[in-house]
């Protein structure tokens, strides 16, 4: 049974069975806004305008995903609890309420989002210029209809791996990416549709991830659904969304986040001897939105290892299998840093290789030079942020949502939004690139501390796990 195989296997086939997969599934699904930005990038009539109106759209996609991270870890994590408990019922009620949930709340958003379209582009800094703006607005139409395919996609995905499937949920975002990836070129080049044709590319590939998961839906492999299960259960509702607080939280603010960037960049831009001119004002924001991918490439990694591991982490503890749970957080957070040193390398070394991917060959040499500085300055503490990130979501998977929640937030708000919002007074447009190493650093050190207690409490031998997160009798 898949349950006596998540509390007797060694921990390191069950990260390499149910990390990898996970890792592959969000580094395709970063892939989507990546290889449209490449594309965009090497489209000698879009170039750095594209480039920005993509860095400008690139956080409202991530709200949706918020959402439906929230739901769906949520929801992994909750299952997980639940099968350890042997409580499949409760599992049952999870997952019909959180497709519930991401329908609706991706419906809702898209509605917002085409209302509002204007007002929200312009609050992320899509009018750094005209061609910018009017990119932004295009791009973000046909991004904004596809919105309940992917919130769909992306939701499902964690649960389809809490259901002892994480092969089919990295297929299902495979699919959808290799589709997007051939009829990106397609569009974009031998169509010339511009910016609709790499957002119509994406949202066919979210439309077939989507359906990939309808279709698992109608026969999961542990959780055994009924029509009642698709009736909202507000303890259940409760409880998923509690535990997936965290995952809404960490992207959300970094939404905050890349907000306070995008305008920090077009303020301070405005008033630097060279990108003050309007031929070159769009390019810091081209550039950071780049760096922003490539760390979106590695937090993906570093995501995926770590949410790979809520099941195994969420079943052990429901079991009361601590010392289990304590090498596999052991195990985690060197590998991580490996992750981490190994992007260090990367963009220490090699970042002229990097932006040569994103079109500068189109660009002028203002481009280059201030791109090859934007990555060494930005991801400098690169190290640093792989290990929080994975403090973070193990913390959630354990059921510590506080302490998750706390964590996250006080990276992304407090040092993420405070030191964009204050460093660019000092150092001006470098103030922007500097803020994210010194938040890691900060960030850092606080997590040392409750790392060193999430050891101690996992050293206190089997005791009943999560007593606020009982599960029992929830409808």
């Amino acid at each position: 049974m898949e349950e006596k195989y998540l509390s007797e296997e060694k921990i390191g086939r069950l990260m390499a069975k149910y990390a990898v997969p996970c890792i592959i599934s969000l580094l395709v699904g970063a892939l989507y806004n990546i290889v449209d930005q490449i594309f965009i990038a090497n489209a000698s009539y879009l170039g750095s305008f594209g480039n920005a109106a993509n860095t400008v759209v690139f956080p409202l996609t991530v709200i949706a995903l918020a959402i439906a991270v929230m739901i769906g870890d949520g929801c992994c994590a909750f299952v997980s609890l639940s099968l350890g408990r042997n409580e499949p019922e409760n599992a049952g009620r999870s997952v019909g309420s959180a497709v519930v949930l991401t329908v609706i709340s991706s419906l809702v958003l898209t509605a917002v989002y085409l209302i509002f379209s204007d007002g929200i582009i312009t609050l992320f800094g899509g009018t750094v210029n005209a061609e910018t703006f009017e990119y932004s607005k295009e791009y973000f139409f046909w991004i904004t209809l596809g919105i309940p395919f992917y919130m769909f996609g992306q939701a499902m995905n964690p649960v389809i791996r809490a259901d002892g499937s994480p092969r089919f949920a990295m297929v299902s975002t495979v699919a959808g990416a290799v589709i997007n990836i051939i009829l990106d070129p397609i569009f974009i080049f031998g169509l010339k549709w511009g910016m609709t044709g790499a957002a119509v590319a994406t949202v066919i590939g979210q439309i077939a991830t989507a359906v990939l998961a309808v279709g698992y839906l109608c026969r999961t492999r542990t959780v055994r659904l009924s029509r009642r299960d698709f009736r909202l259960c507000g303890g259940v509702v409760f409880k998923t969304l509690t535990l997936g607080i965290c995952s809404f939280l960490s992207q959300i603010s970094l939404v905050a986040a890349m907000a306070a960037i995008n305008n920090m960049i077009r303020k301070y831009g405005a008033l630097d001897e060279i990108f003050g001119r309007e031929q070159f004002a769009q390019i810091p924001m081209a550039v950071v939105g780049i760096v922003m991918k490539f760390f979106q490439i590695v937090i993906s990694i570093v995501v995926g290892m770590a949410a790979g591991c809520i099941p195994i982490v969420g079943f052990n503890m429901g079991a009361g299998r601590k010392e289990r749970v304590k090498s596999l957080f052991t195990r985690l957070l060197i590998a991580e840093a490996c992750v981490g040193l190994v992007a260090l390398i990367i963009v220490e070394f090699f970042p002229r290789q990097l932006i040569g991917i994103f079109g500068a060959k189109n660009e002028s040499a203002y481009y280059t030079d201030f791109a090859l500085r934007a990555f060494r300055i930005y991801l400098c503490m690169v190290v640093f942020a792989c290990v929080n990130k994975a403090a973070f979501i193990f913390l959630q998977a354990m059921g510590r949502a506080a302490a998750s929640t706390m964590l996250s937030m006080v990276r992304e708000i407090v040092f993420g939004v405070g030191l964009a919002l204050l460093l660019p007074m000092f150092l001006g447009l470098d103030g922007v690139l500097y803020s994210m190493p010194v938040a890691d650093i900060l960030t850092a050190i606080i997590s040392a501390a409750v790392i060193a207690q999430t050891y101690r409490q996992l050293g206190g031998g089997a005791k009943k796990a999560h007593r606020g997160l009982e599960t029992a009798d929830l409808c």
